[in-house]
Parts: C-alpha cells; sequence; structure tokens
C-alpha cells in the first residue's frame, strides 16, 4: 500500500488528521506499473518544483471574478498550498487566453492559483492525488488538459478539438445553491472540446462519473484517482472505493482521447449563480481560505516481465513494501510444478524469495527473482523435490530482501500462508465442459459478464494456441480478426468462458 510520510509538524498533524492510504489500481497480469516522475511530487521542500511546474496557468487568466496568481502558491510542511483571497483593488487585465478573443477586457476581484506541469506529455497512464480543498466556494481540482483546442478534427472542413478529463472538482461548503452537491465525494469529467464546421467551439461530453460521500471535501484529506486506459476510456478511485468507469464521447470522432495532456491542480472561482461566489468572511479567514494538496503521483504501465523495461526508483519510498499471492491462484502444471499469481510493491531494486515446505516442515523448494521498484502483478512457477498432492496442506513463505548489500539483512517482508486448495489441470474434453459458453454479438463483440473491470486477456484455439491477446477496459471484446472455429477465454491466466464464432 502506498504510505504517508511522515513529514508533518505535530501542530499540522493535530489539524489534518485523515491518512486514507491509496495505491494505483492492480495492474493486469504481467503489467507493472512505474512512477512517471515527470508528473509527480510530493511537495516536500520550500518552494514549488519549478522544472515541473508552472505556479500560474500558461494560456488561461482564470475564471472572472477569480485570476491565477502565483503569489497564492506555496509549499510548507510537505503540503503545497493554494490559497484564495480578495483584491483590493480590483485587477483588470486585457487577455488573449484561450477563453476570451484577443482584447477582451477582463475584471477580477479573488485571487485564486494554478499549479500547471510544463509539459504536455501526460498520456495513458495512472494520475492521483490526495488533498484536502478549501473551506469556501473555490474550487480545489485536480485534471488533466490539452492547452491546444487546434487538433484538425476529423471532417473535410477547418473542424478543431481540444481535450480535459477532470479527475476531481469540489468545493468547501454547500450553500443555497445549485452546484453544493460539489462539496461532497468526487466529480469526474471528460470534456471533448469541438468547433465544426461552423467554427462555433461546443462542450461534448461523457456521462459524469461520481461518488457520494458524507463528508466536506474540506473536512478531511481524500485520494482522488484517474486511469486514463486509452482513446476511448477512463476508470475512477475514491480513496480505495470500487472504480466505476467512463466511456468518452465518440459520436464525432471514433477515439477521441488520443492527445497528449497537461497536469494541472488549480483552486478557481466557479460560475454564478450556479455555485456562489465566495464571501469575504471566508476569504479573510486563514483556517478557510487555503487548499492543501499532500501530494500528486502518476503511474506508467510497462511489461513485468521484460528486465529493464523501467527501473526508475521513487525519489521518496511510497510504498509500504510487500509481496501478495492471489486467493485460488494455486494450480499443479505437473506433479511438481506449482503454478500461482503474485503482486509485489517495492521503493528499489529488491529480491523476493519464495520457499515451499510440506506440512513436516520439510522444503520442497526455493526460488529467489530479483525485481525493479514499482507495482506488479505476475505469474509465478516453483519446481518442488518432490511430488505434489492436491490432498495434502504446504506452507508458502515469501520474503523481500535488499538486493543491493553483500550482508545478510532482516528481510523488509516476511509472510508465511497456509496453501490449502491445489486445482489440478483438466483435459482438454473436461474443460470445455466447465467452462460457461458466451455468445457473441451480431457486431462480432464479446460482452464479459460481471461488475466492469481491466484483465489482461488471451483468447486461444482449440489447439491451444493464442491467438489475440491484450488488455480489455470495457468488459468487451472485438473479435472481428478472428476466424471461424471455437475458443477459450482466459482473463488475468485464469479460463474463464469459450465461445464460437
Amino acid at each position: 500500500m502506498l504510505t504517508k510520510k511522515n513529514k508533518l509538524t505535530i501542530l499540522v498533524l493535530t489539524i489534518f488528521t485523515a491518512n486514507v492510504s491509496a495505491e494505483p489500481p492492480r495492474p493486469p497480469l504481467g503489467k507493472k506499473w512505474v512512477l512517471n516522475e515527470q508528473f509527480s511530487d510530493e511537495f516536500n521542500g520550500t518552494e514549488l518544483d519549478k522544472s515541473k511546474w508552472f505556479d500560474y496557468h500558461p494560456t488561461w487568466a482564470g475564471r472572472e471574478p477569480g485570476i491565477f496568481l502565483p503569489s497564492q502558491v506555496s509549499v510548507k510542511d510537505g503540503l503545497m498550498r493554494i490559497k484564495g483571497e480578495r483584491l483590493n483593488p480590483e485587477k483588470v487585465i486585457t487577455s488573449a487566453d484561450i477563453v476570451t478573443s484577443e482584447g477582451t477586457e477582463r475584471r477580477y476581484s479573488v485571487a485564486g492559483g494554478a499549479v500547471i506541469s510544463k509539459t504536455e506529455e501526460a498520456f495513458f497512464g495512472y494520475y492521483e492525488s490526495r488533498f484536502k480543498s478549501a473551506k469556501t466556494t473555490m474550487s480545489t481540482t485536480f485534471w488533466l488538459a490539452t492547452r491546444n483546442w487546434d487538433f484538425e478534427g476529423p471532417k473535410p472542413c477547418k473542424d478543431r478539438y481540444g481535450l480535459e478529463l477532470d479527475i476531481q472538482e469540489t468545493i468547501g461548503r454547500q450553500g443555497d445553491f445549485k452546484g453544493k452537491h460539489f462539496a461532497k465525494g468526487m466529480h469526474a469529467n471528460g470534456h471533448f472540446w469541438y468547433a465544426g464546421c461552423d467554427e462555433k467551439m461546443q462542450d461534448f461530453r461523457a456521462s459524469e462519473v461520481k461518488y457520494s460521500g458524507n463528508e466536506l471535501t474540506s473536512d478531511n484529506f481524500n485520494t482522488y484517482g484517474g486511469w486514463w486506459h486509452d482513446e476511448s476510456s477512463a476508470s475512477f478511485y475514491y480513496n480505495n472505493e470500487r472504480p466505476k468507469f467512463m466511456t468518452f464521447y465518440s459520436a464525432i470522432k471514433d477515439k477521441p482521447f488520443d492527445q497528449p495532456m497537461g497536469v494541472n491542480l488549480v483552486s478557481e472561482t466557479y460560475p454564478f449563480p450556479w455555485i456562489e461566489l465566495p464571501n469575504d468572511a471566508e476569504l479573510n479567514d486563514p483556517n478557510k481560505n487555503v487548499a492543501y494538496y499532500d501530494w500528486v503521483r502518476s503511474y506508467i504501465l510497462v511489461n513485468a516481465l521484460s528486465p529493464n523495461e523501467n527501473t526508475s526508483k521513487p525519489a521518496v519510498p511510497i510504498y509500504g513494501e510487500s509481496a501478495g499471492i492471489i486467493e485460488n491462484s494455486f494450480s499443479l502444471k505437473d506433479s511438481k510444478t506449482l503454478d500461482f499469481q503474485v503482486t509485489y510493491q517495492v521503493n528499489d531494486k529488491r529480491i523476493i524469495e519464495f520457499t515451499l515446505h510440506d506440512e513436516h516442515g520439510n522444503r520442497l523448494s526455493n526460488k529467489r527473482i530479483t525485481v525493479d521498484p514499482g507495482y506488479a502483478f505476475i505469474p509465478f512457477t516453483l519446481s518442488s523435490n518432490k511430488s505434489l498432492s492436491t490432498a495434502k496442506g504446504y506452507q508458502l513463505t515469501t520474503s523481500i530482501l535488499p538486493a543491493n548489500s553483500q550482508l545478510p539483512l532482516a528481510p523488509v517482508f516476511l509472510k508465511t500462508r497456509q496453501i490449502t486448495s491445489i486445482k489440478t489441470p483438466l483435459s482438454r474434453q473436461k474443460l470445455l465442459e466447465n467452462l460457461a459458453e458466451l455468445i457473441p454479438s451480431e457486431e462480432d463483440t464479446l460482452a464479459i459478464p460481471g461488475d466492469t473491470a481491466v484483465y489482461q486477456y488471451t483468447i486461444l484455439d482449440i489447439n491451444g494456441s493464442e491467438a489475440k491477446t491484450g488488455i480489455v477496459y470495457n468488459n468487451t471484446l472485438d473479435l472481428n480478426r478472428l476466424t471461424k472455429g471455437q475458443y477459450l477465454l482466459k482473463l488475468d491466466g485464469s479460463y474463464f468462458a469459450k465461445f464460437s464464432k
């Protein structure tokens, strides 16, 4: 699990007591999450890391009457802070930003802030931030967006588009206004900003993803995450709750979210009267007018079984290092070969050791692997020196050891578990009989029943040869490139169903 670093003073700890642990969602089998430092920050210094972030928005002054000012952004005690304040006198600018025409006069009476990634190279991956909103009607937000709204559209005219993926938008208090529900839970949106042949910019949205909450987002820290899967879909994560999925608006462009974006942490004013403007009392109260960001982290998905694909070490430890065995994944490949599935989370290069004992304590197998930092989900095989039986019990000890030391050191992690259930290989005929049969649609797609989830899938032909493999995000498989025949479907390494095409 991701752990909260010991970085706050005793005084701050008495104020901010919530500590919601977080981690990226489990990767598909054979994959690993690794930290993308370019869009990650623990905010442990005394000032914003200017190599990563702007302390203003480079193409947007802010939504009136709130303006983004660098003076409102600070870093202290392990937290990045954005402060809202009343401007006196008002600030008047002539803006040519993305939402106004050149020469437009704009008047601002509230100071907000924006921390914006210097690059727009954030692409498919997992993005999360832990923060506590200000106790005002100013927003506390975490989102990705293109700063260019002029990507070439699909029509034979000068149509254009831009993208925005809002992971969390919230305010810190409720009131007598329509948008008061934004003060609780999580609110995620996918915007396809599009100007067609008539050059009129419009906002085409996916269906909003919402999580309800019982407390204000300004009462405690919460963790908000978004997994941008591909051009067509994303899923969202509120603290440790089950994911909720989004399919992007695709009526204009088949695969709309096809451009990299920048990462944004912003406090702004919302449109009145949907949400009322912040009042002087809350803007003048230092116990209410500050949004606190604990950290922002981004991850990319790599192949866990390919050595040296990504070996970057996080700047600070972010995982509570551990290794786990997937329940009910034990199976006999043959009488002396035990297969199972493993997850591990490590902050540094480590050695993971597996030792198998029989019920009398006799050692049957021992195997070590060296792994690089990250959160992985992999298949694993142990070879025993004696025949194994499904009728007997076994003990499997998993330990994580330092990899860069010549001295025998205590394990970073150690756990022993009882193995009480081992599956045996089924004959091809028995396998076919036991599997549920799914029926493809007329459009040559296959719907996977059950809750929407992310799987590594493998389609095998009747002889056991691999016909297709990949990751499925929306419980729907495209079968167009398969020839006629009977097939088996495996999800995350386990046989799931059969189907005919």
